[in-house]
């Protein structure tokens, strides 16, 4: 099996001093759905960041697809092979959609990454129209992105991914703003592009969408280390990581004369997490 990413000893500092990851190990394998967990500010859109090669590694090395990562493979003028190949193969969904939007219509946003890649006018074409149909926002097409509510520009921003048809995706917070019935939708959209073979990273500190999404969870502590790599089973059931790591915490509360103390995920609904509550 292709080893897809692989970190060793990486570590990132911003303005070298504020530091984001610290001497992270890890490999992804292709095929793999891997979650990275972590609480705001922990590190893990950093990581994500150095995976699709936006952010590079102060210190440690970083492979992809077995060739040496560094900067000034992708931070030239000069068209090289494996920066195309790397931009062919890595699609990535920013946290904010605006980040990521910016053609006048939605169909001119979802051809722009086939169009990249010399394909045919009829090829682009055909993407186009195909992962518009797939994701059913015909209705959107002719519509300017930046005037989409803010499910609709995150379907938007998939799509323009998934027009390129690339092997590993990389999500940042893919379900932060939408209602229930879009996260739905994404959670079984993840698992039918699981399904096809494609690689799935996703930071997340949503807990509730782990065990759906992912066969493996990487929790990154407030220290900007790596706490655990393990199957998502155990990661889930290791409460006194989770609470470590600020992704869970207990709250207290009054019923009568009673006090009943449960457990609490860091998700914009304040879920319970699914564990047993302490009373």
């Amino acid at each position: 099996m292709e080893t897809v990413f692989d970190l060793r000893d990486v570590s990132y500092t911003y303005l070298r001093r504020f530091e984001a990851l610290k001497g992270v190990t890890m490999a992804v394998q292709a095929g793999e759905q891997v979650a990275i967990l972590g609480a705001n500010g922990s590190g893990k859109s950093t990581l994500l960041a150095i995976l699709n090669a936006l952010s590079y590694p102060t210190s440690g090395e970083f492979y992809a697809f077995g060739t040496l990562v560094k900067e000034e493979i992708f931070d030239t003028l000069e068209d090289n092979e494996f920066n195309r190949s790397f931009r062919k193969k890595v699609g990535f969904l920013f946290q904010n959609p605006d980040i990521q939007l910016f053609s006048s219509t939605v169909f001119d946003e979802i051809a722009f990454g086939p169009l990249q890649l010399d394909l045919p006018p009829d090829e682009v074409q055909k993407r186009t129209e195909e992962v518009i149909a797939m994701l059913g926002i015909e209705n959107l097409q002719d519509r300017a992105p930046h005037m989409l509510s803010g499910g609709e520009k995150k379907k938007v921003c998939i799509a323009s991914i998934l027009s390129t048809n690339p092997d590993v995706l990389l999500l940042d917070e893919p379900t932060g703003g939408l209602d229930p019935r879009s996260q739905i939708w994404l959670i079984e959209l993840i698992q039918d592009l699981a399904k096809c073979g494609k690689t799935i990273i996703t930071a997340t500190h949503d807990l509730d969408i782990v065990e759906q999404i992912s066969t493996r969870a990487i929790v990154v502590g407030e220290d900007h280390t790596i706490k655990l790599d393990s199957d998502c089973a155990s990661v889930m059931g290791n409460l006194d990581l989770l609470m470590a790591a600020n992704l869970i915490h207990r709250h207290i509360h009054r019923h009568g004369k009673l006090l009943h103390e449960h457990l609490h995920a860091h998700t914009q609904e304040h879920d319970h997490v699914h564990g047993p509550s302490v009373v």
